[in-house]
């Protein structure tokens, strides 16, 4: 792979690792569609699963860090995923994006339930509205879309679809109500939807990530104090990138795992 544009270091540094770890040959020319692709995890598993040489698609409401996003992994060498706009909160709107993904790259076998917002809100603060907000974007958005995905995959004999769901709904953190109730749900959503599927051989699995130091953590979030309280809660003492959730999720996504579904997996460093 050969850099041919400047790309943020963050990023450069990431696309360098990619080729150091495991390739799965059944993830080529696999196609994966993941939500909240843009930044964060999602670009990460975008990334990932580009270098896999799968044909992906990613859905995102920001069009701006898609643009980038499908520009570095152009100029790093790696294929340009397919960028589609849409609000997750918009059902029709998310229905009509996995559509799109499918009559234009063909029949999704992995779908990444990626796409979140940890907006913080005292909980003597919410609104009904924020409420609503809350589950329609962080758990309603991956029942919707595994529920459209899901006849393709039964009639191409099986699929993987793998939840992102959160350390803070094991731990302490407050003004997340609303994020956290979703996080605890998507995990019963995982256990159901896995029994619910798994004769027709698609897998469902949750990933739940710890502190990852994402680009808008360490810029509005991470403070001296976070990274001392982590050093105390983690039993590894290491700051948790979007790669090392994105590997395991390219675990779950590909043949390799082919008897897991219905479970739990960790990347938290040792916190839970």
């Amino acid at each position: 792979m050969a850099t041919a544009r400047a790309i943020p270091p963050g990023r450069d540094a990431e696309l360098s690792e990619l080729e150091r770890f495991a390739r799965y040959p059944s993830l080529a020319d696999r196609v994966v569609v993941i939500t909240g692709g843009a930044s964060g995890i999602g670009a990460s598993l975008v990334a990932h699963f580009c270098a896999q040489g799968a044909s992906v698609a990613f859905v995102d409401l920001a069009q701006a860090p898609a643009r980038r996003l499908c520009q570095d992994l152009r100029a790093y060498g790696l294929p340009s995923p397919l960028a589609l706009t849409a609000d997750v909160r918009d059902v029709d709107a998310l229905r009509a994006a996995l559509g799109r993904a499918e009559s234009e790259l063909g029949s999704i076998s992995v779908l990444v339930n990626n796409a979140a917002n940890d907006r913080r809100v005292p909980s003597a603060d919410m609104s009904v509205q924020d409420w609503d907000d809350a589950i329609a974007t962080n758990l309603r958005p991956h029942f919707f879309a595994t529920q459209a995905v899901a006849p393709t995959m039964r009639a191409n004999g099986g699929g993987s679809i793998i939840n992102l769901g959160s350390v803070s709904a094991h731990t302490n953190f407050v003004d997340l109500a609303g994020y956290i109730a979703s996080k605890a749900g998507i995990e019963g959503l995982t256990r159901t939807l896995a029994r619910e599927l798994g004769p027709a051989g698609i897998r469902v699995n949750c990933v739940i990530p710890g502190w990852i130091m994402t680009e808008r953590q360490r810029e509005g979030l991470v403070t001296e104090e976070v990274l001392a309280a982590l050093d105390a809660a983690q039993s590894l003492r290491l700051r948790l990138t979007p790669a090392d959730v994105a590997r395991l999720v390219l675990w779950l996504a590909a043949d390799d795992s082919r008897g897991a579904t219905g479970q739990r997996w960790v990347v938290d460093a040792g916190w839970m």
